[in-house]
């Protein structure tokens, strides 16, 4: 290197910003789904005797240690018992089970995760919510994590921190 080049710096590295991957609290658990249209009759009714006998033929180890997903997607009226009744089995073998749909549940596990998040240590702090992941992060975390920092941070933006849209950026007083 010549006296007049100046070494490389990494500004991005050195600028403080704290990056937060969303993807990184993605569940590793697996989600299986439990659709109770497929226990209608003609799509339309829960029989109580065939339900139960339903549930009671079912192998229930398909569900060891994953996270069950109970929910109908058929527009029809589901008793609060059929729900009971399948936590009644389930519960002996998934490690959860949620009444919701995987978008459902993914808002709600990450409502929980941003919720659970040491709020101080983003004090004052330029922070920026990563964007691109490869997995179906919802939008619901982007808008609950923006939601819970907004009131804390200096500025927030999303992206990546060397290309990044800006969200929020706390006024000068």
């Amino acid at each position: 290197m010549s006296s007049n080049e100046k070494p490389l710096v990494n500004r991005v590295a050195n600028s403080g910003i704290i990056t937060l991957d969303l993807e990184q609290w993605y569940p590793s658990d697996e989600l299986v789904h439990f659709d109770i249209k497929d226990y209608l009759f003609q799509g339309l009714i829960l029989k109580e005797k065939d339900f139960r006998t339903a549930l009671k033929e079912l192998d229930w180890s398909a569900y060891q240690d994953k996270i069950l997903l109970v929910y109908c997607s058929a527009d029809a009226i589901v008793p609060s018992w059929a729900y009971m009744l399948i936590a009644s089995y389930a519960s002996k073998v998934a490690k959860d089970v949620v009444q919701a749909t995987s978008s459902e549940y993914l808002n709600l596990y990450y409502r929980e995760h941003i919720a659970a998040l040491d709020l101080e240590a983003y004090e004052d702090k330029r922070v920026v919510i990563k964007g691109c992941s490869k997995k179906d992060v919802p939008v619901g975390a982007y808008l609950e994590l923006t939601k819970v920092l907004q009131p804390r941070v200096k500025s927030l933006m999303f992206g990546e921190p060397c290309s990044t849209v800006p969200v929020y950026k706390k006024p000068k007083v």
